[in-house]
């Protein structure tokens, strides 16, 4: 089966997106606005609403199989790539990725997504969210054309095994809302509640108010939770940790192995305690960390996020085993088959992983990446889109139950 058509529209994300450099040194929070000027190229404002793209390909047959761009909410930060506005990206789209898109056979996935990852336009690869949303429609599109599930394609052609049971799932909120952690508790989310800390301003003297969050997370669950129901806390932390302690490493490893024993006997994930100036000294600064930790018998499972963007980045993380887990971004991997490689090679490295996202994405988008974890097996994801928590933890469950079903009825 080959593409016909190509159609393009353009639209809303799920969250938006953030100057995180600007709010961090000069930013006054206004509600949800962020009082300043923009410092990161790209932003016109410090926090402003995120744009999508949808391609849609029209199959030889009549059927649409769609994919959609989205970028980060911390779009241009630590290596990741500028601020997605779609608009700019249309001329390429209509011409060079039109060109190469109508005609295509579409009986394969892994080979047209890895060549139109790969793709250059004046000498550079495409954005990663124009890569992310066109390899979404390719996985679609093949999956219609062999009349199989996205998550069917991908263990077929990678040679993984499907699951037969659903992947635990982070459900993201805000760190406000006392009565959405509720709900996820009510509903035994496996993870909870990620509940950003982005300025060290925010953690208190000492850190006091990241301490006293984390336990009333805690006490909250034994208060209201099933007595069987034990879910791993996870908190982050967007490198605010780091800007509060320095070079203290020791005394970063001492708070944080406190933090650990506040919320026992649940277990404690952070990601990003520290952002460092570089890739190479955020690896060294993590494997530093995960030591002292151990040598003080803290079970805190450390994930790496920032600096660990692409498919290599990951590669170098799972290689040195600089983190007990890290997030596999997946806009920030570009082509979705970096984000089904990223997994598949934490898993042979004994590295823990969460197929994340952002919460800037669309609930088309979530949907492929619940097919992703069904065929590759993470050890947990983030809900998304958004940080509702309810409506991610409802997309990412229901698609992946109905794709079980489906896979079941057919064996």
């Amino acid at each position: 089966m080959k593409i016909q058509h190509v159609i393009y529209a353009t639209g809303l994300s799920g969250y938006f997106n953030k100057d995180l450099v600007a709010v961090k040194s000069h930013g006054r929070n206004n509600g949800s606005f962020v009082e300043g000027k923009p410092v990161t190229p790209g932003y016109s404002a410090i926090v402003q609403p995120g744009s999508i793209l949808s391609i849609m390909l029209v199959l030889d047959d009549g059927s649409i199989a769609v994919g959609e761009c989205a970028d980060v909410i911390f779009s241009g930060l630590a290596g990741r790539d500028p601020l997605f506005v779609p608009e700019q990206h249309l001329p390429l789209l209509e011409s060079t990725v039109r060109q190469w898109l109508v005609g295509r056979d579409v009986g394969t996935f892994r080979a047209n997504a890895e060549e139109i990852d790969a793709m250059q336009a004046d000498g550079k690869r495409l954005h990663t969210s124009l890569r992310y949303g066109l390899t979404q429609a390719l996985l679609a599109a093949s999956a219609v054309a062999g009349r199989r599930t996205p998550a069917e394609v991908i263990a077929a052609e990678y040679g993984s095994t499907l699951r037969d049971k659903p992947v635990d799932i982070l459900a993201s909120c805000h760190r406000g809302d006392a009565l959405q952690l509720d709900r996820v508790i009510m509903k035994r989310a496996a993870v909870l509640p990620h509940a950003s800390f982005t300025m060290a301003v925010d953690l208190g003297p000492g850190a006091k108010v990241l301490t006293d969050y984390a336990r009333s997370i805690a006490n909250r669950i034994k208060e209201v939770g099933e007595p069987d129901y034990k879910p791993r806390i996870h908190l982050d932390l967007y490198g605010t940790l780091g800007d509060l302690f320095g070079d203290d490493l020791d005394g970063l490893a001492d708070y944080i192995a406190s933090l650990a024993k506040e919320v026992e006997p649940f277990d404690l994930l952070l990601e990003s305690p520290i952002i460092a100036p570089t890739q190479q000294r955020q690896i060294e600064i993590f494997k530093e960390l995960k030591q002292r930790l151990a040598a003080r018998g803290s079970r805190v499972g450390l994930i790496a996020d920032e600096w660990c963007n692409t498919l290599q980045d990951i590669r170098l993380f799972a290689e040195a085993q600089a983190s007990d887990y890290v997030q596999i971004k997946t806009p920030d991997l570009g082509g979705i088959n970096n984000s089904i490689e990223a997994v598949l090679f934490c898993r042979s490295q004994g590295m823990g992983c969460c197929l994340g996202g952002t919460a800037n994405e669309t609930d088309l988008s979530a949907r492929m990446t619940a097919q992703i974890a069904l065929a590759t097996s993470p050890d947990f994801m983030l809900s998304k889109p958004g940080i509702g928590a309810d409506e991610g933890l409802m997309i990412l469950t229901n698609e992946m139950l109905r794709t079980i079903a489906v896979v079941q009825h057919r064996a």
